[in-house]
């Protein structure tokens, strides 16, 4: 046979031919495949990228073809590839829920795997877009236990955890394995009704373990963001959810050497109540912490994480005069701001975060101290407790400590008090710095001698006590010490913060020699 003969053999493709593969993969799955997802109130995985990414820029896609020669497999379900978020490159992958569910087959995972390690190579975000009913069984030698099948997407995930910020929105399932794609992100966006999460469905459950439970109950959105902790983030609709990732988004950097970018400065929301407004005198009254953030941050910026959930303390990102920061607040609201095992949890997992992308941290404490009695004990508060105290020692981003009335017992340690090298420790002047407040210390030291007192002299004994403790840990002799770094007006403090942030961003941050510390978890 000729060269030529072999030429006229080959098989001829033409443009024509390539645009209606092109255009078969764009389109998705089958039209009742499409049909209920709009009946479940969902976008389509392209619908959900475009409104996640800037308007008017383009989408460079990868593996579009992927599986084509499979008539029912576009795109073998899963959109990868990288546009343009917040005016800066940042890749996406889409789960396909009109493509077998958004399973996953070989393809799908080396097409994950691709995209992982092009956000490496480029340093730039990776935003997950999760809606997937896991692993296609069938093709479990294909896609599960080889070197670059599905354990190499967490793989992947762990290495790149701490360089560049990585995001998940989660619109549907994210069963079996797959639940680990959000597991090990920095934060996670859930869609109630439709997102959730979970080793093992209810089905399986009630199989292997004898457990009756619904699919909400075990792994919804709203247990997952109010009680284990694994949400941050609780949406309505799609929509609200990418609104979020790009709100979420707006406080990250490229990657970790870079720093976040500033905004326009705001004032205030003009109904914030004022800070002496909205803090009691009396150590033990309640108040809402939101309304000082409210009041000192600029007007609408505050994002909230883990709003649901250990709500005995408050975290979230905020913009001070254009500046990018982490807010990390007492909640005398819930709990009187104790912290608890989910809360020291919480707060250390946020300020690793934050630690990792150069986001400055502004401490806010109204703390009585760690949760004491069996029940905690049992739950482990003290190695949680040393997790959050691990946290905030490594942690070399700019730290400003401030003690908006009460800062007790380890809770002053908790809250990143002098001894863990904040940038300053500020106090308002009615504030406290104590092991204990007033009426324990006294209860605790002179218990005995109270009790050998005839009743009527009990009450001015005890009052005379507290008044001498009360002096021993004032304000002014703190500041006299030195271990206060400023006693700041409460109508003074946004303009204080606003100051010391600015000279304090250029912090020199550095790393103790070592493989890695071998801290609570």
């Amino acid at each position: 046979m000729t060269d030529g003969a072999a030429s006229k053999e080959s098989v001829v493709h033409d443009a024509s031919e390539l645009e209606q593969r092109l255009t078969r993969a764009r389109a998705g799955g089958s039209e009742k495949a499409r049909t209920k997802l709009h009946e479940q109130n969902k976008l389509m995985a392209r619908e959900r990228i475009a409104r996640l990414l800037d308007g008017d820029t383009a989408f460079v896609e990868d593996g579009l073809l992927a599986n084509n020669l499979a008539g029912d497999l576009p795109a073998d379900g899963v959109v990868t590839g990288i546009g343009t978020l917040g005016g800066r490159p940042c890749a996406v992958m889409a789960n396909d829920p009109s493509v077998k569910a958004g399973s996953w087959g070989a393809r799908t995972v080396e097409k994950i795997v691709r995209i992982l390690e092009t956000a490496e190579r480029l340093q730039i975000p990776m935003v997950y877009l999760v809606d997937s009913a896991g692993a296609r069984i069938t093709d479990q030698v294909a896609m599960f236990p080889g070197r670059r099948h599905a354990g190499r997407i967490f793989r992947m995930q762990v290495r790149l955890s701490g360089q560049v910020p990585q995001l998940c929105v989660l619109f549907g399932p994210s069963a079996a394995g797959g639940a680990y794609i959000p597991a090990f992100c920095d934060a996670v966006i859930m869609v109630e009704g439709n997102a959730s999460m979970y080793l093992g469905s209810p089905r399986m459950a009630e199989v292997v373990v004898g457990e009756k439970v619904s699919l909400e109950e075990m792994g919804g959105a709203r247990m997952h963001c109010s009680v284990s902790g694994c949400g941050d983030v609780l949406v309505k609709t799609e929509e609200d959810a990418i609104a979020a990732a790009r709100s979420y988004m707006s406080f990250m950097p490229s990657s970790w050497r870079q720093p976040v970018a500033d905004a326009a400065s705001v004032v205030p929301a003009e109904d914030a109540p004022s800070i002496e407004e909205t803090i009691p005198s009396e150590p033990a009254h309640g108040y809402d912490v939101q309304d000082v953030i409210r009041g000192l941050v600029d007007a609408g910026s505050f994002f909230e994480i883990k709003r649901l959930f250990a709500r005995e303390l408050v975290t979230g990102f905020a913009r001070l005069d254009g500046r990018a920061i982490a807010v990390i607040a007492s909640q005398p609201r819930f709990k009187g701001g104790v912290l608890f095992v989910d809360s020291a949890d919480k707060a250390a997992r946020f300020i690793n975060c934050c630690d990792a992308f150069n986001i400055p941290l502004l401490f806010l404490a109204d703390v009585p101290g760690f949760m004491i009695g069996t029940a905690v004990e049992r739950q482990g508060i003290i190695r949680h407790g040393a997790k959050m105290i691990a946290a905030l020692s490594q942690a070399s981003v700019p730290k400003v400590c401030v003690i908006l009335r009460k800062a007790y017992g380890a809770g002053l340690y908790a809250m990143c008090g002098p001894a863990f090298d904040p940038d300053c420790t500020l106090a308002l002047p009615s504030a406290q710095i104590a092991v204990m407040g007033p009426e324990a210390a006294v209860n605790a030291v002179y218990y005995n001698r109270i009790q050998e007192l005839p009743e009527t002299e009990r009450a001015g004994f005890v009052s005379r006590l507290q008044d001498e403790y009360r002096e021993d840990i004032d304000i002014y002799r703190l500041a006299d010490e030195l271990i206060v770094d400023a006693v700041v007006s409460p109508s003074d403090l946004r303009g204080e913060l606003v100051r010391r942030f600015a000279v304090y961003a250029s912090r020199v941050r550095d790393d103790v020699p070592r493989h890695h510390g071998n801290f609570p978890t």
